[in-house]
């Protein structure tokens, strides 16, 4: 999966793909968060945005015979025009995404490519709708089949749902099982994640007045744009945030499938923080530091406890197979040798099959990186340091998951333009096998830093 933008903040033309772990990295104001919340705004609206159109004479026939069959293949052969649709009706949605004024996004671009000619439909589907407690017709695609069948499963008599609806529902499963294989559930935990987590009593209690005025407010006024007001001076992203926080006796109550599969990574997750998350029956929030018999408030605990508060709630009760997890600042309020172990935990990750992308100014994390990269090796000497200072295999990753990206000021040639200019883009960064990710704008940094410390020491001799 390929993200193109134009426009886009800082950004005045880059391009990235998207790896199994995808870093960009870079100074302030260079455009990372701005191609963060772009990146997730479309994972979490791509449905909505794409369009396919089922021929009315379909819901005719299922309708009059109880069933129908639709090639799949006809819609995947439509499937670029449909991507290329759904991106520019994005880019219009982009003010909302990011709640800011429509003319800063007047010229952006913002494109999705993805490999067409590798769709697979492997995969079984099965879908049924219904009315209360009976089920009014079903969706299914067998395992390896080509053919998507809707079939009635009461009488046509019986059928209330208006035809344009059908046709959404029907479009909707064509959506998922041609474009959900390439654009994975997104999860973000982003820069604002600390104050969502001390605050989340009081956006319970700003809702709560909303609806108090929602029962008071004028006829005329209408209760839809009452009911979210809370949010209209927030990005999408900030939202999702606060939305998490406000839900999370009902998270607290499910399992992902590495709190049922692989209790080694909540571990390693508890070490990080020091202890653990409960939520009461009362919806109350509280951190148990390991080894203590105390409950802590959420606003009486450490910032990096608040920091990583969403992140931990994720892994244990919502993270699924084929998932990306978006961190903005994962290092943020973190000691170094905590920043150098959540990096070990986002390689475990990637590893059980979830994609992580980070936005980072972390020289630890990338070293840390490097470190799992170069130690993933089958060599003799690799294994006998690996094993002393405490690396698992599941720890360690290959350089052909990671894609990393540099947010900095380049000379380059704008589409369309036929003379050089300077502006804001993303550079790939090179991954060595054996000696991992070459962070140029770190490594300027701490050059430097070593030049006037040397200066310092032996500058007298």
């Amino acid at each position: 999966m390929k993200i193109k933008v134009k426009n886009l903040g800082a950004l005045k033309q880059a391009e990235f793909t998207l790896g199994d772990l995808t870093i960009i990295c870079g100074y302030n104001n260079t455009g990372k968060t701005y191609a963060t919340y772009a990146l997730f705004g479309f994972l979490s609206t791509w449905r909505r945005m794409f369009t396919i159109q089922i021929n009315a004479d379909k819901i005719k026939q299922l309708l009059a015979n109880g069933v129908i069959r639709l090639d799949i293949q006809e819609y995947i052969k439509k499937s670029d025009q449909i991507l290329n649709e759904g991106c520019k009706a994005y880019t219009q949605e982009l003010p909302k995404i990011f709640a800011a004024p429509a003319e800063r996004f007047k010229t952006t671009d913002f494109q999705v490519s993805i490999d067409i000619q590798n769709i697979s439909l492997a995969a079984r589907f099965n879908r049924e709708i219904g009315s209360g407690e009976a089920s009014l017709f079903s969706i299914t695609k067998s395992e390896g089949s080509k053919e998507l069948v809707v079939t009635l499963l009461v009488e046509k008599e019986k059928v209330k749902i208006p035809r344009d609806i059908l046709k959404r529902i029907i479009a909707d499963a064509l959506k998922d099982i041609i474009f959900d294989q390439f654009l994975p559930n997104p999860f973000i935990a982003s820069a604002e994640r600390t104050g969502a987590a001390i605050f989340r009593k009081e956006l319970n209690f700003a809702r709560n007045r909303l609806l108090e005025e929602m029962g008071q407010a004028d006829k005329n006024i209408n209760p839809r744009e009452l009911l979210f007001k809370v949010y209209q001076d927030y990005p999408l992203p900030v939202e999702k945030n606060v939305d998490f926080t406000r839900e999370l006796e009902t998270i607290f109550q499910k399992s992902s499938f590495i709190a049922e599969n692989y209790p080694d990574v909540l571990a390693d997750f508890a070490d990080i923080i020091g202890g653990k998350y409960t939520v009461t029956r009362n919806d109350e929030l509280y951190y148990e530091p390991k080894g203590q018999r105390i409950k802590l408030s959420i606003d009486e605990s450490s910032s990096a406890v608040r920091s990583l508060l969403h992140i931990g709630f994720y892994l244990r009760h919502e993270a699924q197979v084929g998932d990306l997890l978006i961190v903005d600042e994962p290092e943020m309020n973190l000691h170094p040798e905590n920043q150098r172990r959540i990096a070990r935990l986002f390689a475990q990750l990637v590893n059980l099959g979830i994609k992580v992308f980070i936005t980072t100014q972390s020289d630890y994390i990338i070293k840390e990186l490097n470190t799992l990269i170069m130690l993933n090796h089958d060599k003799p000497h690799l294994k006998q340091i690996a094993q002393v200072e405490g690396y698992r295999q599941e720890e360690l990753i290959s350089s052909e998951k990671i894609k990393v990206y540099i947010a900095q000021v380049v000379s380059i040639i704008l589409e369309g333009k036929k003379r050089r200019t300077r502006c804001q883009t993303l550079i790939p960064a090179n991954i060595d096998p054996e000696l991992g990710i070459e962070a140029r704008s770190f490594d300027t940094t701490i050059e430097t830093m070593n030049r006037i410390q040397e200066a310092i020491i032996w500058g007298e001799e």
